[in-house]
C-alpha cells in the first residue's frame, strides 16, 4: 500500500480539518516541530487546541473557507469529519492533496523501527507506558500517543533515535497502514461496528494488522484472546502471550500487592524476571498494561534497573484512571472509558481499591451507534456502581438514530438508583445533593467516564467539591 504523497521534507505548509483530535494534534505537533507552517479547523476550543494555539498554530472554530490556508501543500483530515464539510469540499474542488491522518503516520513510519500498540481498549495507556519507558531509560523514541502523558503534558515528542512508538487505531482500519517491528494487541472486542459490521470482521482486522509485522518482528498479545492463535502466524517463534497473573502465559505478574492506591509486583518474562516493580496507578487492568509495556522494553534489551525505575516514575495518562481529588472523604476518578469492557475494568478496579466507599458514576455515552449496539452491556456494567447518572449521548460524527437515547441504557438497568441528567442540572446536583450527602464515616467514590465532551465538566465538578 503506497503512501499517497511525498515525504515530509517536501511539505512547507499543512492544514488540518479536525486538528483538535488527540491523534490529529500529535501529527500537527510533529509537523510544527519540523518547522512546517501548521494551521487548522476544529469544531470547538478545548485544552488541546489551546495548547496548540499557544505553540504558535493558528486555529479557527467555524466552517469558513475565507479562513483556510490557501497555500497548503496538503490537507490532513480525520474520518470523523463529515463528507459535506465546507472546508473539505473547498479543498477537493481546488485540487489540493487531501490525506487522512493514517496516511501521514504511514509516511512518517515507513523508514523507522516501529512499536505499534493496538486493541479495542488499553492501547493508549500501554502506548504511553512504552514511550515513557523508552524515554525515561534513555533508549529514546518518537512518540505518537492517543492521550496526554502526565509526565510530559503532551501526546507527541521527537527524538534523534529512529524509533517510533505509535498508537495503532483500529477505527477506519487505519492501523492497516502501519508496518510494526514490535506489536502489542490488547483486546479484539466488538467495537466500531459502523465500520466493520460484525464482531468477526473486527477480529479479522486485528489478524490483518498482526500480519503486517515485519520479518523478525515480535508480537505480544493478551492471553485468552478468542482468536489469539491466528495472530502473526508468520512469526511462530516470536509470538508471546501476556497476562496479569495467569502463569500459562509467556509473560505474567506474580506476588501482586495492593499498596496506597498502587501496586507492587514481580514480572515473569521468557527466560527472565523483574522483581519488585512499583506502579503508582489504580486498577488491576493497569498492572496488566504495565506488564505488556515491560515486556516490550525488556525485548529491546533495556536493563532491569532502568525499567523498574521508569515504571515507578510513570505518572499516568490524563483521563485514564486519573485521580482528580483523593482524600479520606472523597476520591474523584476520571477515565476515558466508552466501551462496556473498559467501563467494567474501571468500575471494578476503583471499587477494589476503595471497597467501603459509595460508588457514583457519571457516564456520557459516546455515539448513537455504539449505544444501540451495546446498550445491554452498558446496563450490566453500570449496575456494578451504587448510583448512576447518565448524560445525553455525545454524537461526535453521527446523526441521531430514532429511538436511541441514554434512556435506552437506563431502562435496561436493574439498579433503581439511576437517572439521566443534562449537564447544567448535573452541576447543580453535584453542588447541592451530592456534596451534602458525602459520608463522614467511609467517604465517597465519584467516577466520571466517557469519550465525548464530559471532560469540560471536570474543572467545574472539581471546583464544586473542593475543600471536602
Amino acid at each position: 500500500m503506497k503512501s499517497p504523497f511525498q515525504g515530509p521534507a517536501s511539505i512547507r505548509e499543512v492544514y488540518f480539518i479536525g486538528i483538535g483530535g488527540i491523534g490529529m494534534s500529535a501529527i500537527a505537533r510533529f509537523f510544527h516541530a519540523k518547522g512546517v507552517k501548521v494551521s487548522g479547523y476544529d469544531k470547538t476550543p478545548t485544552p488541546l487546541t489551546r495548547d496548540l494555539e499557544a505553540s504558535g498554530i493558528a486555529i479557527h472554530y467555524d466552517e469558513d473557507i475565507s479562513k483556510v490556508n490557501e497555500n497548503a501543500d496538503i490537507v490532513v483530515y480525520t474520518p470523523a469529519i463529515p463528507a459535506t464539510h465546507k472546508e473539505l469540499l473547498y479543498y477537493r474542488e481546488k485540487g489540493t492533496k487531501i490525506v487522512k491522518r493514517s496516511d501521514v503516520l504511514q509516511l512518517i513510519s515507513e523508514g523507522s523501527f516501529n512499536i505499534c500498540i493496538a486493541g479495542t481498549h488499553g492501547k493508549t495507556t500501554i502506548t504511553t507506558m512504552v514511550a515513557h519507558l523508552l524515554r525515561d531509560t534513555g533508549f529514546g523514541c518518537n512518540a505518537f500517543l492517543g492521550g496526554i502523558a502526565v509526565n510530559y503534558d503532551t501526546n507527541f515528542w521527537s527524538d534523534p533515535k529512529n524509533v517510533c512508538v505509535i498508537e495503532a487505531d483500529e477505527y477506519d482500519r487505519s492501523f492497516l497502514k502501519l508496518s510494526p517491528d514490535i506489536a502489542v494487541i490488547t483486546a479484539m472486542d466488538a467495537d466500531h461496528l459502523d465500520i466493520y459490521g460484525t464482531a468477526e470482521a473486527v477480529e479479522q482486522g486485528f489478524i490483518d494488522f498482526s500480519n503486517r509485522l515485519r520479518p523478525g518482528g515480535i508480537l505480544f498479545r493478551n492471553f485468552g484472546l478468542k482468536r489469539g492463535k491466528d495472530l502473526a502466524k508468520h512469526l511462530p517463534d516470536t509470538r508471546y502471550a501476556y497476562s496479569v497473573q495467569n502463569d500459562q502465559a509467556d509473560v505474567y505478574g506474580e506476588n501482586i500487592r495492593l499498596d496506597n492506591g498502587g501496586y507492587d509486583f514481580d514480572v515473569v518474562l521468557p527466560g527472565d524476571r523483574i522483581d519488585n516493580v512499583r506502579l503508582n496507578m489504580g486498577g488491576m487492568h493497569n498492572v496488566e498494561n504495565a506488564i505488556a509495556a515491560i515486556a516490550v522494553a525488556s525485548s529491546l534489551g533495556i536493563e532491569k534497573e532502568k525499567i523498574r525505575a521508569a515504571v515507578d516514575s510513570f505518572r499516568g495518562v490524563k483521563r485514564r484512571f486519573e485521580y482528580l481529588i483523593r482524600n479520606q472523604k472523597l476520591v474523584f476518578v476520571d477515565d476515558y472509558a466508552h466501551h462496556p469492557e473498559e467501563l467494567r475494568a474501571l468500575i471494578k478496579g476503583a471499587r477494589s481499591l476503595f471497597r467501603q466507599k459509595k460508588c457514583t458514576i457519571i457516564f456520557q455515552p459516546h455515539l448513537f451507534s455504539r449505544t444501540r449496539d451495546f446498550a445491554d452491556g452498558f446496563a450490566e456494567v453500570l449496575d456494578l456502581a451504587d448510583e448512576v447518572i447518565l448524560l445525553p449521548i455525545y454524537p461526535a460524527r453521527e446523526l441521531p438514530i430514532e429511538g436511541v437515547t441514554s434512556e435506552m441504557i437506563l431502562e435496561k438497568m436493574k439498579n433503581d438508583n439511576k437517572r439521566v441528567m443534562e449537564k447544567d442540572d448535573l452541576l447543580k446536583w453535584i453542588g447541592t445533593d451530592y456534596k451534602s450527602n458525602i459520608s463522614d464515616e467511609f467517604g465517597n467514590l465519584l467516577i466520571t467516564a466517557g469519550a465525548g465532551d464530559i471532560d469540560t465538566l471536570l474543572t467545574p465538578i472539581k471546583q464544586l467539591l473542593s475543600g471536602i
